[in-house]
Formats: structure tokens, sequence, C-alpha cells
């Protein structure tokens, strides 16, 4: 017993909280200010084009619109988050992919399930790599 009046998950729980507290995505007209000056990802570099750069202004509203759905309809992943960090824990890239839709429906490469991984800073590329092929190893032969 402690001689404080919460628990360490009353903290994860408030941090959570406050973490996807901060209300509704922007509009699209900030999301359209934020974007302006980011260099484009798949320029993979520092001298490659920012969005402003490669559209005008009225081409801009396009890919704002779709960058702005893409956040507003965002999982509200904030006490996962909250979770992995008080665990010591690094979100990395790996994803498993279980099932789809099936034929005929809007889209059959809609996933039924997605695991996304978080691992220990000490783990390396390649013991990543391998827990999660192990993992999908021992899923595929049990379902």
């Amino acid at each position: 017993m402690t001689d404080r009046p919460y628990t360490d998950e009353d903290l994860r729980v408030e941090a959570a909280r406050q973490l996807s507290a901060h209300g509704p995505g922007p509009g699209p007209e900030q999301t359209c200010a934020a974007m302006l000056d980011a260099r484009i990802e798949s320029t993979n570099d520092s001298s490659g084009q920012t969005w402003s750069e490669a559209l005008s202004a009225p081409e801009l509203s396009t890919p704002a619109a779709a960058i702005n759905a893409l956040i507003n309809g965002a999982a509200d992943t904030s006490e996962w988050a909250v979770n992995l960090g008080a665990d010591g824990l690094q979100p990395d890239g790996h994803t498993l992919q279980l099932g789809a839709k099936e034929a005929g429906d809007d889209d059959s490469e809609q996933p039924f399930v997605r695991m996304h991984f978080a691992f220990h800073p000490t783990a390396t590329d390649a013991e990543r790599d391998r827990f999660v092929m192990e993992l999908s190893k021992v899923i595929a032969r049990n379902l």
C-alpha cells in the first residue's frame, strides 16, 4: 500500500485520456497549412520537393482532404501508446495480417485482423524479424 491516492494504472489511464482529449483532428484548412513546408516522403531525401513546391494551391486541396480524412478516421491508440511507453517498449513497423474479407465484398484486400508490434529497445532487427516470422508460422499452423 502506498501513501498516494492513485495507482500506476491511474496514471496511465489519465495520460491516455489527456492524449486523446485533444479533440477531433484538424480541419482540411489546418491540414493543408501543416503540410505546406513538409517534404513529400517518397522523395526520400532532404532535397526532395515540399508539398507546396510540388503542387499549386488549388491542387493541394485534394491531398489535404485525403490526409485530413486519414487523421480523423484514425483509431484512438492513446491508451496503447501510453502503455507501450510506460513498459519501455518501442513501436515497430512489423505487422501481421490475418484474413481478409470474402471475394465479392467491397474490398477483398481489407484485413480482418492486423497485429502491430512493439519491442524492447534492445531487440535487434534480426530478432524482431524472427519473432514476427515465427509467430506467423505458429498462427498459420493453428488456424
